[in-house]
């Protein structure tokens, strides 16, 4: 084997790298264990990394960008429980002596409004005010946090009634519905960051930012529509959590901002902005469900896991940095 052949061998083992420790993985458990390979462990599997495809999307694109998003965890579990608490509880209006009864349809229309907003507000904070992304998505994260934990009280919003439910646990034509719903959200943005100006303009940006602007793109408006994105995808993903588990958790969401990172790095989407693709990111969401997956029914300790969990994610933040030298 010459040179040329060796170095386009190792380009085509680099594209596929994620896919390559996928089927690995999956082999590997499977002799592991007789019951990782079946077909209810897969949907479960596939039901499990339903929320954190959706943050992973957003987070993608954020990170396509050249930021980075900690809040979405937090926005996640404040859509989630004002979803719920409009189902549950009427809203008072004193002056008027009424209450307002939200339907289900119009308290996760109000909970995707929340998304929205604080992922808008994100953008506006660091396109207007400079605020690195870490610093002012680690503040979302904090006050998104504390505005969950005044909403609820501290206690679980339970008891939501079918109309909810059905979105977490339901069927259509034998599959889950989160699978459907992260499907045709996967399709919906691997064609805008493939196919629309937009998705070109995100890899511009991210790609390097000076050029950009120079080009005449208006980066800050892109990046507002990023974040704003971001802010929605994390609102569907804390609808998903709280109907399938019938009730909104104050904690709901902590440390998922760091499974979505995790997945979209080890999806192949470089920290520096401007590579990856939406694909990747799914693959990179399946490896986690797999190895999340495998180690339960191996009975793993949870502090194992989360050992483990941490060594893969310096593994592919180390092989992103190694691969950015060699380019």
């Amino acid at each position: 084997m010459n040179m040329r052949e060796e170095s386009k061998l190792w380009s085509i083992a680099s594209r596929f790298q994620s896919l390559l420790v996928l089927v690995l993985m999956i082999v590997a458990m499977s002799l592991l264990s007789d019951r990782f390979l079946t077909a209810a462990n897969g949907w479960n599997i596939m039901r499990q990394i339903s929320v954190n495809v959706c943050l992973s999307i957003g987070m993608t694109l954020v990170i396509l960008s050249g930021g980075i998003d900690l809040s979405v965890g937090s926005i996640l579990g404040l859509s989630g429980a004002i979803t719920a608490g409009l189902i549950k509880y009427p809203v008072p209006f004193q002056a008027l002596g009424v209450e307002l009864q939200f339907t289900t349809f119009g308290a996760v229309v109000a909970g995707m409004v929340v998304g929205l907003a604080l992922g808008c507000f994100n953008g506006q904070m660091i396109t207007r005010l400079k605020i690195p992304p870490f610093v002012a998505t680690l503040g979302m994260l904090s006050i998104a946090r504390g505005l969950t934990m005044l909403w609820t009280k501290g206690f679980p919003i339970t008891s939501l009634g079918n109309g909810l439910s059905r979105i977490g646990t339901g069927y259509v034509m034998g599959v889950p519905t989160p699978v459907w719903i992260v499907g045709i959200l996967v399709a919906a943005f691997a064609i805008i960051t493939k196919k629309t100006r937009l998705g070109r303009y995100i890899y511009a940006v991210g790609g390097n930012e000076k050029t950009a602007q120079l080009s005449g793109l208006n980066v800050n408006r892109i990046k507002v529509i990023v974040y704003t994105l971001a802010g929605i995808l994390s609102a569907i993903a804390g609808l998903i959590v709280t109907s399938r588990l019938d009730s909104a958790q104050p904690k709901a969401g902590e440390g998922y901002e760091l499974d979505s990172i995790a997945a979209v790095v080890i999806g192949g989407t470089s920290l520096s902005g401007g590579r990856g693709t939406i694909i990747g990111t799914v693959i990179g969401c399946l490896i986690i469900g797999v190895l999340n997956s495998g180690l339960v029914l191996l009975g793993v300790s949870p502090f194992w896991q989360q050992v483990v969990k941490g060594g893969v994610i310096l593994l592919a933040v180390a092989i992103d940095r190694l691969r950015d030298t060699s380019d």
